[in-house]
């Protein structure tokens, strides 16, 4: 029987970018699975703090061995963000469209367009910690070009393509993600426990 991992998210997107990693190794739950419907708050001032907040939120509250993550677009012509706050830049949480609208706004003279997906992994396995980091280099385009991926996917080109990662099929996408770099980080580390 697969050893149960929790994903601290209800973001199915997400958890079908991992869940596609991950295999038959672990059954992967969501909060909504493990029966948590508490909006956890982001409430760190890094990527590191706020997937460990998510993290420690599961365990001290299922005993759960359990993952968190935190993402985040870093663009580097606006000193990094928007950054812990990419859900929700142009204020409201998951509103993508406006964030990408903001994001191109505030780029619209700017010829440095370098900028990179940062993802954040806190893991609590066995009630001890540990962190999985992963990036992918990349530009902003100056419009939108695909409809697949989510969030800023659609301006996002990646460094050796021609295409954002909404022009990308899932598998694609998966093998030069910032969270899939991270999750085969995790996944390396838990194949030795």
């Amino acid at each position: 029987m697969p050893h149960q991992l929790v994903f601290a998210t209800n973001n199915r997107h997400k958890v079908d970018e991992v869940a596609a990693k991950t295999g038959d190794k672990f059954k992967l739950l969501t909060l909504e699975d493990i029966g948590c419907t508490e909006d956890i708050a982001e409430t760190g001032s890094t990527f590191h703090e706020n997937a460990s907040i998510k993290s420690h939120y599961v365990f001290d509250h299922y005993q759960l061995d359990c993952f968190g993550d935190d993402s985040g677009l870093e663009i580097d012509a606006l000193n990094g963000e928007p950054g812990i706050y990419s859900a929700r830049y142009a204020g409201t949480h998951g509103d993508h469209d406006a964030n990408i609208n903001k994001v191109l706004e505030q780029l619209h003279n700017q010829t440095n367009r370098a900028a990179r997906f940062r993802t954040v992994i806190s893991l609590l396995w066995k009630g001890e910690e540990y962190f999985f980091e992963g990036t992918v280099e990349g530009a902003i385009r100056l419009e939108r070009s695909g409809a697949k991926g989510f969030g800023y996917d659609p301006i996002f080109q990646p460094d050796g393509y021609d295409i954002t990662f909404a022009e990308m099929s899932m598998d694609e996408k998966n093998a030069i993600s910032h969270r899939a770099i991270a999750m085969e980080k995790l996944l390396a580390f838990l194949k030795e426990q």
